[in-house]
């Protein structure tokens, strides 16, 4: 008898290392993914917006055109930094992940595509922003529409990787491949709690470049130190009403855990809440004088730190959702600790090392 909750069985094959290396894996690479991305979706953004804002601000073209040369870069650490935690996901999670990709097939093939145009647009901004300042608004606008496509395709795949008991309707009602996940009640909070965050890190982004300008342009520095802070703050103020949403429109089984059912989860969700009130406050105190260390360090460490917390609530919310059919205990481990100890080494030099680039090749000079 055909059951519609079925889901492919676990990979014979054992894992190269225990569950839970995998799993600190996936929660490391995955928040080193999704800041660059929150860099590089949110500085576009505000790039774009200190361009539309250049008829009231003297600065606005010059901070347009200092972010726009950054944001191919950010992309690069998005896409590359995105590897590893697609391939846990597909360790530990593969026969969710690649039934919900088969399908939703069509919009998953169609994100390679965006993000080749989004790519060239990023690059057309970068290196044509100054001859062809008219055209470099309209093809920035497109290809930030790009990204926000993609991760709303994105936000589809994964949640519906979490609901296999409408795999099987949704298939049977359209087997070509064009589905998305819209009857999802979490699917918008979900996305636009990505989104809002973008606009908050890439604020943090113009910080970060104010800072590095501080001492050798002060005027031009404050002008994005202002600009990058206010929009910290507008952001992370949004936040607790798209958080809001997001946690109204789980499950209650699954909201729960957040509120008392999961010490773990409970302790996150609180600190999230709180140090973003706390993130507000320094940032507010720090636009107000001007302190671009306060906000430069501690808010951008409990802005990491926030990050990271919501990363292993994200997983926790994840095995959750996949409890009925997800038995970790079931997987069989056959650990080879060379090659592990090796992708460690190598793992911990390649960031250290594009920290090192970032600085070293001037990621955060002063443009002219």
């Amino acid at each position: 008898m055909f059951d519609p909750t079925a889901v492919p069985t676990i990979d014979p094959n054992p894992l190269p290392a225990p569950y839970w290396v995998f799993k600190l894996l996936l929660i490391v690479t995955f928040f080193l993914h999704i800041t660059a991305m929150n860099c590089m979706l949110g500085g576009a953004g505000l790039a774009l917006f200190a361009r539309w804002r250049g008829r009231t601000s003297a600065y606005g073209s010059r901070i347009f055109l200092d972010i726009a040369k950054k944001v191919p870069t950010l992309l690069a650490a998005t896409i590359t930094l995105g590897i590893a935690p697609l391939l846990f996901v597909q360790v530990l999670y593969g026969q969710y992940i690649y039934t919900s990709s088969i399908v939703m097939a069509w919009p998953w093939f169609l994100v390679i595509l965006l993000l080749m145009f989004a790519y060239y647009g990023f690059y057309f901004v970068a290196h044509k922003g100054e001859k062809k300042p008219a055209a470099a608004g309209k093809v920035m606008l497109f290809s930030i529409a790009l990204c926000l496509i993609i991760g709303f395709i994105y936000s589809n795949n994964f949640t519906l990787s979490q609901t296999p008991a409408t795999w099987a309707q949704k298939y049977l009602a359209n087997p070509t491949g064009w589905n998305l996940n819209l009857a999802e009640p979490t699917l918008i909070p979900r996305y636009l709690h990505f989104m809002v965050s973008a606009v908050a890190v890439g604020g943090l982004l113009l910080v970060m470049v104010a800072w590095a300008n501080w001492k050798r342009d002060e005027e031009y520095a404050k002008a994005i130190f202002h600009l990058g802070g206010k929009a910290f703050l507008y952001a992370t103020m949004a936040q607790y009403l798209v958080g809001s949403w997001f946690l109204m429109s789980l499950p209650r089984e699954m909201r729960l855990l957040f509120m008392g059912d999961n010490p773990l989860a409970t302790a996150l969700f609180g600190f999230g809440f709180l140090g973003a009130g706390v993130a507000i406050m320094l940032m507010s105190r720090a636009v107000r004088t001007a302190n671009i260390r306060l906000a430069g360090i501690t808010v951008t460490g409990l802005t990491a730190a926030i990050i990271l917390s919501m990363s292993v609530m994200r997983e926790t919310l994840r095995d959750a959702y996949l409890k009925p059919w997800h038995h970790p205990q079931e997987m069989a481990v056959s650990t080879q600790w060379s090659p592990m100890i090796g992708f460690l080494v190598l793992f911990v030099a390649g960031i250290v090392l594009w920290f090192i680039m970032l600085m070293r090749y001037g990621f955060f000079k002063r443009e002219a």
